[in-house]
């Protein structure tokens, strides 16, 4: 033992595990009376949000939630949704926000794989929910329900649950402090993905990596203190991408859109000052279409600063944006990263580019995030870094805090992502000189349409279960407001026949709509010799963005 081993313990005094629960306390502590919710006619405070934050997980605790129990969310951004991830992680409990673009099949399974306890869900949603709860009763488990009437929302909806959510809150005395966890490698959300096999993984995240997400966006971003930002990025997609605790860090407010589109966005940030927000390309290009239809939109907004991740942002977006006066950091991530977890960081010597060269620059995918370990291109077979010269392509990889803890109840998976001491993207590049990392495929056969991953493979198994279908194969279409959709190629069998709406229809009966192909093309499908589909040249006949430039 060393002399610096020596009488040094680790106290309570000068150890603490790291949270981002500790940024909603800091903040409700010094700033309490500074803004932190908009949401239409709504207001409150930081010390109002972490009062009702407090409440909320005191109700869950009453109802049986604790460390390592799961609470389930279906919600729009709304201040429920916010309260949800102060609230749950306090407990030491893991929150699993769900996609409200689901079906109900697909939010039964992902309730019951993660064995949630308690589900908090927006009456807009309980025709869907109901189905799924029938079928979680149907798979032998019950879960509480408690329903979040929202101020904004005037259309149907039933109440499913047993629980009001303001009444809910109401009937508690707010917990003395939010803690979050007692150990810093605690899970503190499980968010589901599709993987290769179209198979969702659970993604398990824990506190040290969020906490260290939340600062590092602050700290990509130069995001000063107390600053308004919008939600245009679900919240429910990759924990919005810890945005809900790096504006509590840094004292901002959340102004919540429970509708995103062009026109209701530009309303938004005129209204309240809104000088940051996230979004997927699709949102961008809404923007962009809402200023090009009316002008007079843009008028009296301030500087704004978007952060743009998904799939490749294309060029004309990156211009638009920037002739509007916009300026738009691209990021790169996975849910596997808690987002985004590299940046197209702008150096200064770019300004001095034309316009074209700017846009090429900043739509890469950048360097790794200040808080992240690792990230370079590497030969997944030898595990050595490819040479910095923008033609050897190899696989993007990570390490560090900012990587998950696995996958849910499955080691395979979780091994086979973590080989050779790297997570593995499956995202496959090229490192530029300057060693800026650059997307040139997408080894896994994910499609991201509006910001949203569509596994082809499951795309594939649904066409795949029409009778006249003898093969198919599923790859990216570049969309100017989908940034990519599902193009759909179908050999069918001798003597059959069928149409291409016929196949849409068919793929509607099993697939959220999203998932649905947008075009058939009925052509021969490429095969090696021993059958195995080349999806690479049915990229190029789409001209794909997965295509290799």
């Amino acid at each position: 033992m060393n002399i610096y081993d020596q009488d040094l313990p680790r106290t309570p005094a000068n150890f603490v595990a790291l949270t981002p629960m500790s940024f909603v306390e800091r903040t409700a502590e010094v700033f309490g009376d500074l803004p932190a919710i908009i949401h239409g006619a709504r207001r409150c405070d930081w010390a109002t949000l972490r009062d009702r934050s407090a409440r909320l997980a005191a109700a869950l605790q009453a109802l049986g939630i604790d460390r390592g129990d799961t609470v389930s969310t279906l919600l729009p951004n709304t201040p429920e949704m916010v309260e949800a991830h102060y609230a749950v992680p306090a407990l030491g409990a893991v929150i699993n926000t769900l996609n409200t673009r689901l079906d109900a099949a697909l939010l039964a399974w992902q309730m019951n794989h993660c064995a949630a306890k308690v589900l908090i869900t927006d009456r807009e949603f309980s025709p869907t929910v109901s189905a799924a709860l029938a079928q979680l009763k149907d798979m032998g488990r019950e879960i509480v329900v408690i329903d979040v009437c929202d101020s904004e929302y005037t259309g149907p909806g039933d109440r499913l649950g047993s629980h009001d959510y303001e009444a809910l809150l109401a009937a508690h005395d707010p917990l003395p402090r939010l803690d979050g966890a007692a150990d810093e490698w605690d899970a503190i959300a499980v968010s589901y993905t599709s993987g290769t096999t179209g198979d969702p993984k659970g993604v398990v995240t824990h506190h040290r990596g969020a906490y260290l997400n939340a600062v590092s966006n602050a700290v990509t971003w130069t995001m000063p203190q107390f600053p308004r930002y919008l939600w245009t990025l679900p919240m429910f997609h990759c924990n919005g991408w810890c945005f809900p605790w790096t504006v509590a860090m840094q004292a901002g407010v959340h102004v919540c859109l429970r509708r995103v589109d062009g026109a209701s966005i530009l309303a938004a940030m005129r209204a309240h000052g809104v000088d940051h927000y996230c979004a997927a390309p699709i949102v961008h290009n809404g923007i962009l279409g809402a200023v090009a239809a009316d002008p007079a939109l843009r008028e009296g907004i301030g500087a704004v600063r978007g952060m743009v991740a998904g799939a490749a942002p294309p060029a004309a977006m990156i211009e638009g944006m920037a002739q509007l006066g916009f300026d738009i950091t691209h990021v790169y991530g996975l849910t596997e990263v808690y987002g985004p977890a590299a940046v197209a960081s702008k150096r200064a010597s770019w300004a001095q580019a034309d316009l074209s060269e700017q846009t090429r620059l900043n739509g890469r995918q950048g360097v790794r995030y200040p808080l992240q370990e690792g990230m370079t291109v590497m030969d997944p077979e030898t595990m050595t870094e490819v040479p910095a010269d923008g033609q050897t392509m190899g696989e993007i990889m990570f390490r560090g805090n900012i990587v998950m803890k696995g996958y849910l109840k499955n080691p395979t998976a979780t091994a086979k992502a973590f080989e050779g001491g790297w997570f593995h993207t499956g995202d496959l590049a090229v490192l530029e000189p300057d060693r800026y990392v650059k997307i040139k495929d997408r080894s896994k056969d994910i499609i991201i349409s509006g910001g949203e991953n569509i596994s082809s493979i499951e795309v594939e198994d649904a066409l795949y279960r029409h009778p006249a279908v003898l093969a198919c194969a599923v790859v990216a279409r570049p969309d100017p407001k989908w940034g990519e959709t599902p193009l759909a190629f179908v050999e069918l069998k001798p003597g059959a026949e069928v149409t291409a709406e016929a196949l849409v229809a068919h793929c509607r009966q099993l697939l959220a709509g999203y998932k649905v192909p947008r075009d058939i093309r009925f052509e021969p499908i490429p095969k090696t010799s021993t059958g195995k589909i080349q999806k690479f040249q049915l990229r190029e006949r789409a001209k794909s963005a997965s295509a290799i430039e």
